[in-house]
């Protein structure tokens, strides 16, 4: 998923009023800089989502290269999903 910097900073805005409303956190500095650090992580999390989707593709190109022409028969989308959700599970990434 590609976000805006103004898309991301606004999903933090919200998280940040979200958890301060319910009472789930509260801020000792400035809420500038937790909203910039909530922004910072997703940020983060969005990068590492695209190298895990990079890193399937390569695993799942090389897994099929190896098969040779067995792999015809493979259902591609549905193997990178399943490639996807491994690599997800080995790295601690929710998707």
């Amino acid at each position: 998923m590609r976000l805006k910097e103004e898309q991301i900073h606004g999903l933090a805005e919200k998280v940040y009023n979200d958890l301060a409303a319910e009472g789930v956190i509260t801020t000792r500095g400035e809420v500038g800089k937790v909203v910039a650090g909530i922004a910072r992580t997703i940020t983060q999390n969005f990068a590492a989502e695209q190298q895990l989707e990079r890193d399937a593709e390569k695993l799942l190109d090389e897994t099929m290269a190896a098969m040779g022409s067995g792999a015809a028969e493979i259902d591609r989308r549905r193997m990178l999903k399943m490639v996807k959700d491994k690599l997800a599970k080995e790295r601690h990434i929710i998707l």
